[in-house]
């Protein structure tokens, strides 16, 4: 099913929310789904994920979509579900916000998670920040065609999560988290990202 990304439910006190999208959907993920309360909103980082997402919405009741207004232009299927927020954050319940950072695509966004992890709070972050195996973060323009983003992109990016306090990074695949020091992982992954594509290249 496309790249083998994943979705993440959030139960949350104020309706579930269903974080980026899978293609596939059938009625028994769908009865699964509504046992565990619903979706009360579907929030997705970037266009790769859009996929089915009219499709998850109608199954819930049309459960509205938020996506960043700079990546309208990649909406293939519009629908009166979808709801395009500006700036550069959006809270879609108490502790719950969407932040965009760029950089991936003009629009991608993460979202933060006051409460997660037990208060210390979580960020789930798509492939907008990498997680990679060794519990540190790496930032692309294009993942495709192996093309890395700059400098003052992913400059921007860590800007853009500074104020926000996290400890795991749940990324866009099952075995990509960091379930501890997330924001120092993302910290130290910055400097080392910057210093490498900016020192000179080797003779």
């Amino acid at each position: 099913f496309a790249i083998g990304q994943r979705a993440l439910l959030m139960r949350l006190p104020d309706g579930n929310v269903l974080w980026d999208c899978v293609s596939f959907i059938d009625p028994a993920t769908i009865e699964i789904v509504r046992a565990l309360g619903g979706l009360a909103a579907i929030a997705i980082s970037h266009p790769h994920y859009y996929t089915t997402m009219v499709e998850w919405s109608r199954a819930f009741d049309n459960a509205p979509i938020f996506l960043h207004e700079a990546d309208r232009q990649w909406v293939m299927r519009p629908d009166p579900a979808i709801q395009f927020w500006q700036g550069e954050r959006h809270e879609l319940s108490p502790g719950v916000t969407l932040i965009r950072c760029g950089g991936h695509f003009a629009g991608a966004t993460v979202l933060h998670w006051a409460q997660g992890a037990d208060g210390k709070g979580a960020l789930l972050s798509g492939d907008i920040v990498q997680v990679g195996p060794d519990r540190k973060v790496s930032f692309m323009r294009s993942y495709p065609d192996l093309i890395p983003l700059d400098a003052s992109s992913v400059q921007r990016i860590a800007d853009a999560l500074a104020r926000w306090p996290f400890d795991p990074i749940y990324g866009a695949w099952w075995e990509r988290v960091i379930r501890t020091g997330g924001k120092q992982a993302m910290e130290v992954s910055v400097r080392r990202y910057i210093d490498a594509v900016s020192r000179p290249p080797r003779d």
